[in-house]
């Protein structure tokens, strides 16, 4: 519990009052609160942010990578990756673990609900790099770690987890006799 509150209170900190939308070539997604950023970070494990438990590798892929903001120190949360599914964007990232990086995206700040530091990185470069990579990575490395799930239709309806959750819990995760009574009843 200390750990999540030390993330929280990280994730909360105050931002100081800047605007990064300087040079941001993001695409909006009109959600409450975004505005264009573009600046420099350091990839870390926020688990080792928080707690000082640092693996070489970021945890290889096992835990959320956040982003150390350069100019105040201040720990982001990226949440989303640049493609419409709202896949995490730690794939794109793991890459430049430790690294300091160029990242362009979409950084929401609302008041109402809590928001703030809040990171969707569209496109990534190392600081020697001219060229920018898309944070698109999720569906491919998704593809790779599950080829049994090929097939046509979305990446969820062939998803190991999802079918074994489904089949668990039933599709409205109350049990697959309450699905049978909705089903029957409603369709």
């Amino acid at each position: 519990m200390k750990a999540l509150a030390a993330l929280l209170s990280l994730l909360a900190a105050p931002a100081l009052a800047q605007d990064f939308s300087e040079g941001s070539e993001a695409k909006a997604w009109n959600l409450q609160g975004e505005a264009p950023a573009r600046f420099e970070a350091r990839v870390t494990d926020m688990l080792c942010a928080v707690t000082g438990d640092c693996p070489a590798d970021c945890g290889g892929g096992a835990r959320q990578l956040g982003l150390e903001r350069s100019a105040d120190g201040v720990l982001v949360y990226p949440m989303k990756n640049g493609q419409p599914v709202f896949a995490g964007a730690s794939v794109d990232l793991q890459p430049y673990c430790n690294e300091t990086v160029e990242v362009d995206g979409l950084l929401i700040t609302n008041a109402e609900n809590g928001a703030r530091n809040v990171y969707m990185v569209q496109r990534i470069r190392r600081m020697d790099e001219t060229d920018w990579t898309p944070a698109t990575r999720w569906t491919e490395v998704w593809a790779e770690e599950h080829p049994e799930a090929a097939g046509a239709g979305p990446w969820f309806r062939s998803d190991p987890r999802v079918k074994a959750a489904i089949e668990k819990d039933g599709y409205l995760g109350l049990g697959p006799e309450t699905d049978a009574a909705f089903i029957a009843e409603w369709f």
